[in-house]
């Protein structure tokens, strides 16, 4: 199993947080660096302020060489389709073809009002994220040389040269996920590289990964080709002061944690994500909300990565 570090910057992080906290990440072996894109904070003041995902990743591109970087996930609702394809494939080769487009219907309401987004109903919202995945992968599968049309009710596009293209060859890869019992799946096994499942139990997750192979199988894809990830809060002390301590840090408590994250001492947290992977997971974002800690990451790389190498 891969181990990635998930970030929720929209609590309030400045590019140099985030920069730090992807270095550590390379630096100890994770698998890869991700954000949340948000732009509104859940709790707290939000200062010093949200950054934009891809306006970050941009600069994380350049700023680390090894670790894949991506966003879990860009709300459709946040960007078109065209410049969103051309955002990403211009990352991916600054990057050297480390980038994931992990993309969604959106569900933030206040996040869009604050902020002057629309926000239409939630078939809508699908409707659009449908039609942006059409619309990105066939820009990015378009030859060189030819142009790309989609009659779209709510993103024509005509004649577009469909550049510029992403480094990794098909296109970067793309993530879906949600607890959706059948449009998300459905899009999953039409258009993912991967699968995820995100803050639900080890058995919900495992529903989850069963309706995406289902998924899969009723579209004629090999249900092994789609990658399966899930998502847990982690909160690890080598002992229980540290435990209870790095909860407090980011208002959680330590029992809760154990019960709806992956939390506690090394041993705990390597047994917890031992039953992810039994569930089919083959990645594991932990979701890292003290960006000030980075001892937390050492401890995890330490005491838990080596079991999942």
């Amino acid at each position: 199993m891969r181990l990635r570090i998930f970030t929720e910057p929209q609590q309030g992080a400045t590019y140099d947080d985030l920069l730090a906290v992807a270095r550590t990440t390379e630096r100890l072996g994770f698998d890869a660096f991700f954000r949340s894109d948000h732009y509104l904070h859940m709790g707290g003041d939000g200062g010093p302020g949200p950054t934009d995902a891809w306006v970050t990743l941009a600069g994380l591109a350049r700023d680390t060489s090894t670790i894949r970087l991506g966003t879990l996930v860009t709300a459709a609702t946040f960007r078109l389709p065209g410049p969103l394809a051309v955002a990403v494939a211009g990352v991916d080769q600054m990057s050297g073809g480390r980038v994931e487009l992990g993309l969604g219907a959106g569900w933030f309401e206040q996040e869009h009002l604050a902020y002057g987004i629309p926000f239409p109903p939630v078939g809508e919202r699908f409707d659009r994220l449908e039609e942006q995945l059409e619309v990105i992968t066939g820009m990015w599968a378009t030859p060189r040389g030819a142009c790309y049309s989609h009659a779209g009710a709510h993103y024509p596009v005509a004649d577009c040269p469909a550049l510029a293209k992403p480094v990794q060859a098909g296109g970067v890869p793309i993530i879906i996920g949600g607890g959706g019992r059948h449009r998300t799946p459905a899009l999953a096994a039409r258009y993912a590289a991967e699968f995820n499942a995100a803050f639900v139990s080890r058995d919900d997750t495992a529903r989850l990964f069963a309706g995406a192979r289902a998924a899969c199988t009723r579209a004629g894809r090999s249900p092994d080709s789609l990658l399966l990830s899930a998502a847990q809060v982690v909160c690890l002390g080598r002992d229980e002061a540290v435990v209870r301590r790095r909860a407090a840090a980011i208002g959680r408590e330590a029992d809760e944690l154990r019960a709806n994250g992956l939390a506690g001492t090394p041993d705990e947290v390597v047994d917890r994500i031992a039953s992810f992977a039994a569930a089919g997971a083959d990645r594991m974002y932990l979701q890292v909300l003290d960006l000030a800690d980075l001892e937390h990451l050492v401890d995890i790389a330490e005491t838990v990565l080596p079991h999942f190498a």
